[in-house]
């Protein structure tokens, strides 16, 4: 019987064999990287940039003045303001009640916990047409409020408190889930030791949480903003279409579309559009703050 020797590897054995360990794990050949990129890119550019061009062309067909008028046209002006009023109802609520909801669910341990994050959740699931109806069922005049509020002269629906009701509710998931998992990534460290020493709850709060989650804050206010100023589908239901004081720019947009308005209607859309490219870039720039926070905290 004969004993195999083990095999001695050289160093240089050894160091090709740890360059092939730590070898990236992208082995894909270069025609299918580049082929891969050029349909990514193809893609966006059709479905992406495509449209935000066709907009903003179709927008200044008829000229600057054109465009200019469309955008002071009473409607319009009505639309922009009820739109820009819905959202700061819609962020300033959000933004108390989110801070409210992720502080308890990351900070605390309480019955309920999982209902709660369920229910924060919920708008995300929950088809905002549905959400506007559901809403016309407890304020509508045959609704579960109904015959009070029409007893005492409150109108709801087809009014501001309506819109800015559905645009809450579907916004409501933005600030939370935005702040949630950054407030349990800090952990409760710091906030005991300010206990500790003698801090109150709010003082805990705006001197010790508050600092450090204000990239996630507003992270989060950014797109409630967004998703309020473009809402559609709960705000055409609970708004009534009434012109000039009910809606909002993106029912005027289809409202004007519908009437073969072209430019008015691309004179509207190139705003949100605006608005979508601004949150875009904001986005991108809170994104790379909240990678440094986190590494930076911990």
């Amino acid at each position: 019987m004969s004993l195999q020797r083990p095999r001695l590897t050289s160093p240089a054995q050894s160091t090709r064999a740890a360059k092939a360990a730590r070898r990236d794990p992208r082995t894909e050949l270069r025609p299918i990287r580049i082929i891969i990129t050029t349909l990514a890119i193809a893609f966006l550019s059709i479905f992406v940039v495509l449209p935000l061009v066709v907009v903003f062309a179709e927008a200044f067909a008829k000229g600057v003045s054109a465009y200019a008028t469309a955008l002071i046209d009473p409607e319009a002006l009505s639309a922009i303001r009820l739109t820009l009023l819905v959202a700061l109802v819609s962020v300033a609520t959000n933004l108390v009640c989110g801070l409210a909801a992720a502080w308890a669910i990351a900070k605390f341990e309480f019955p309920g916990k999982t209902i709660l994050i369920t229910l924060i959740d919920l708008p995300f699931s929950v088809s905002p047409v549905i959400s506007g109806l559901v809403f016309v069922l407890l304020f509508g005049a045959q609704g579960f409020f109904g015959p009070w509020l029409q007893a005492h002269h409150l109108q709801i629906l087809f009014a501001f408190p309506g819109i800015a009701l559905a645009t809450v509710f579907v916004t409501f998931p933005f600030v939370a889930r935005a702040l949630i998992p950054l407030m349990q990534e800090q952990g409760t460290q710091e906030e005991e030791a300010a206990i500790s020493l003698g801090a109150s709850g709010l003082q805990t709060f705006f001197r010790v949480t508050l600092p450090n989650i204000k990239w996630g804050v507003l992270y989060g206010v950014l797109l409630c903003n967004a998703r309020a100023m473009g809402e559609f589908g709960a705000v055409s239901v609970v708004s009534g279409h009434v012109r000039g004081e009910t809606n909002t720019m993106p029912l005027l947009v289809e409202i004007l579309y519908n009437e073969y308005q072209m430019v008015a209607s691309f004179a509207i859309a190139s705003l949100l559009a605006m608005l979508a490219l601004i949150t875009l870039i904001a986005k991108t720039v809170l994104e790379r703050q909240l990678d440094e926070e986190v590494p930076r905290d911990h």
